[in-house]
């Protein structure tokens, strides 16, 4: 019974959506396991860009059931514009399951996000304002709506009719702005209409098709340094990323996972705030020269939002860590080709404090802005990677960094991302 589970290793944006559709060749599931609308998935089929954001890039596959899985919050506006959107383009989603447990995300949601963000004045955390944080926190208080609840209209239009007029109440006593009750139920009640078709026990459908012998993927959004419990809190994302979270975001086992990939960039990136010990930045806070020049070559810009991201070094510290946090099996190294014009590359291999090495990646977020990065450096390879697609086309100096990573982190890397086309790849091993 195979499970693949596919997850981030640094700060998201890692490239996880070239990986996937890879893997999705050999699947017969992709599941979105966590996260919302917040997070965005880019694949290049020849001249043709798909950006994603709630339906898994397994849906450019005729073979593959694509699934939203309980974990995720679901903005319907988003759902149905992609939806849409993928028809237009002659993308079939008939094939789309969303699960009857999935959290609904309503304007109240975005409402709150803006409002709580804005108070946090100068700490603010960097939320996309999607309303995904105040998702889960309705969720855990045990007063969300589910996607199930649109199967029944007529129930499904007074729930959201009396919890946006409560939560109408609460905006205004903290400062905000009502919400009209009576606008959102009717629109959300449309949009219950289209959604509907799609909506169904997903956690029963993922076990039968285990039974029945298919092969699953499961796929994180966001990435391990953002999960709530084991990232850089409180610049983090509202769930659980990690590749435990997907047991509890599909509803399958432990027992049922056989493999982990991990995916990490040739060099690292974050938006929005908190420390970042690698990062290539001057005097003044801004993007030095290298740092830049990672931002112009890998067109490091938001796929949702279009924010600028932060850019840096490898960390295998880092890497290290994410291994033991998601039981790893093995790394998928994406945009190795970014650095084919770089002089030299540098990799983090420690964190240095107060003359010390430590010993491991700090659980608390002051030391972790106060570490000092330990660099190996590596020759640049000054020769492009693409069109590279075994271990032999790669020039010696990147199949140098590979092998650093390889003995840092303790497991092997299979495969690497050589430019941005969806065949752009090595596979090792």
């Amino acid at each position: 019974m195979p499970v693949t589970v596919v997850v981030g290793t640094q700060w998201g944006d890692e490239g996880k959506a070239k990986v996937i559709d890879l893997l999705s060749r050999t699947h017969s599931h992709v599941v979105r396991y966590q996260g919302g609308h917040n997070a965005g998935h880019t694949v290049v089929v020849g001249s043709e860009k798909y950006a994603l954001q709630l339906i898994p890039s397994g849906v450019l596959y005729d073979h593959v059931t694509p699934v939203i899985g309980n974990g995720v919050v679901v903005d319907l506006p988003t759902l149905v514009n992609e939806i849409d959107t993928l028809e237009s383009r002659g993308v079939s989603c008939a094939r789309l399951r969303v699960s009857s447990r999935a959290h609904l995300i309503f304007p109240w949601h975005q409402a709150h996000d803006a409002l709580a963000e804005d108070k946090r004045g100068d700490d603010k955390i960097g939320t996309t304002l999607k309303g995904i944080g105040p998702a889960y926190a309705d969720k855990a208080r045990r007063v969300g709506i589910r996607a199930g609840e649109v199967l029944n209209p007529g129930r499904f239009a007074e729930l959201v009719r009396q919890r946006a007029k409560e939560e109408s109440a609460v905006l205004v006593a903290l400062g905000g702005t009502a919400v009209d009750a009576d606008a959102i139920a009717a629109r959300f009640t449309e949009l219950a209409h289209r959604i509907a078709p799609y909506v169904a026990d997903t956690v029963n459908g993922l076990h039968d098709a285990l039974a029945a012998g298919s092969s699953l993927l499961l796929e994180g959004a966001q990435a391990t340094f953002l999960d709530i419990d084991h990232g850089t809190y409180p610049f983090v994302t509202s769930s659980n990323p990690i590749a435990g979270g997907a047991c509890a975001g599909t509803g399958l086992g432990p027992r049922d996972i056989t493999r982990v990939v991990g995916i990490a960039k040739a060099y690292t990136t974050r938006v929005g705030s908190g420390p970042f010990p690698t990062e290539l930045v001057d005097a003044d806070g801004e993007p030095d020269v290298l740092g830049t020049a990672l931002i112009d070559i890998g067109h490091e810009y938001g796929t949702v939002t279009g924010r600028r991201r932060r850019t840096g070094w490898l960390d295998l510290v880092m890497l290290r860590h994410a291994v033991r946090v998601n039981s790893l099996t093995e790394i998928a190294l994406t945009k190795l080709d970014v650095l084919d014009t770089f002089d030299e590359v540098k990799v983090c291999t420690d964190y240095r404090l107060d003359g010390e090495i430590l010993g491991g990646y700090p659980d608390l977020i002051d030391v972790l802005a106060e570490v000092e990065p330990v660099y190996t450096t590596i020759p640049g390879w000054k020769t492009t990677l693409r069109g590279a697609r075994t271990d032999s086309d790669l020039h010696p100096n990147a199949r140098g960094l590979i092998e650093l990573v390889e003995r840092n982190v303790g497991v092997p890397v299979t495969m690497v991302g050589t430019g941005p086309e969806r065949d752009d790849c090595v596979v090792r091993g």
